[in-house]
């Protein structure tokens, strides 16, 4: 199995990127992952104005995708994320949902023992998650820094992304150049506090191509849902974009019109908070596979 090391990362998300590795459709790989601050928190005593800011948010590629064309879905399934031994966490003002309530700044070196992260006596089991993969964005787009999450991916902060979940991509690049990193053993939904259990980690994905079809927001499958990440300026503009995505997937996957697929989306459509704390914030609109598959979905994009 191909492994593409961690050390080529970026730290935006461009139209044009000079790929460091290539994978074909159906291929399984590896791909070693940084965490957010470059590894560069080692211990609790590590003051936070020495941290190289330069360095944030290093996402490992971009990896070209043999056959993937502008107009297609990438299509990447998360086979298996295998998270290092520790993880850090931290606070400092400013910072997170109640950054003005916090006086100090504090990190945690957090032991993962069993499957589980221990603070303060805690144990918290470890749910590995990617925090940022993305792919080229639409040239109109601009450039977009890889701590911010949009069309493309990015800073989504999902806890959904995890093994066992498959992503779907709008391409709008030839190759559709993937990158990815930030991964967490564990997080809460809302990530409030700013930081997740950051830490490095060893990813195993494969990609497919979806031909001729596109889509506005990233999806992320799970074993009961499939889900449109949207992330807006605030959490009432992405929950507009997840449930506009979501009721125009349920109205053309189920060929309803447009009235009957809003009054079903209240019935069963569930939005759940990604992360409120990145440059945008993200929310996902979750579409229950027994009313439409995912594969239904897909094939009703037009």
């Amino acid at each position: 199995m191909k492994i593409i090391k961690g050390d080529k990362v970026i730290y935006k998300f461009v139209n044009e990127m000079k790929h460091i590795d290539r994978v074909s459709p159906k291929e399984k790989f590896l791909v070693e992952t940084n965490d957010c601050f470059f590894q560069q928190v080692q211990d609790e005593n590590m003051v936070l104005s020495e941290l190289d800011y330069d360095c944030l948010n290093p996402a490992t590629g971009p990896i070209f995708v043999e056959g993937c064309q502008a107009g297609d879905i990438l299509k990447v399934k998360i086979h298996d994320i295998e998270v290092e031994d520790k993880g850090v966490t931290m606070t400092f003002p400013g910072e997170g949902v109640l950054g003005d309530q916090a006086t100090k700044s504090k990190v945690r070196v957090l032991p993962i023992e069993d499957g589980q992260a221990i603070f303060n006596g805690i144990k918290i089991p470890i749910v590995p998650m990617i925090g940022v993969i993305g792919v080229a964005p639409n040239k109109e787009d601009g450039e977009w820094p890889t701590a911010t999450p949009w069309k493309h991916g990015g800073n989504m902060d999902t806890t959904d992304i995890k093994a066992g979940s498959t992503l779907y991509f709008p391409v709008h690049q030839d190759g559709a150049l993937l990158a990815l990193g930030d991964c967490h053993a564990a997080m809460g939904d809302g990530e409030i506090c700013f930081t997740g259990l950051e830490i490095p980690a060893k990813v195993t994905l494969e990609v497919d191509i979806i031909k001729n079809k596109t889509i506005k927001w990233p999806l992320v499958e799970t074993k009961d849902a499939t889900m449109v990440i949207a992330s807006g300026d605030d959490v009432d503009q992405a929950i507009y974009e997840a449930s506009s995505q979501g009721v125009k997937h349920l109205k053309d996957g189920l060929n309803f019109e447009w009235e009957d697929a809003y009054m079903l989306a209240s019935l069963v459509m569930d939005l759940k908070i990604s992360q409120v704390v990145d440059p945008k914030m993200t929310v996902r609109a979750a579409i229950p596979k027994d009313i439409l598959s995912t594969e239904d979905l897909i094939m009703g994009i037009k």
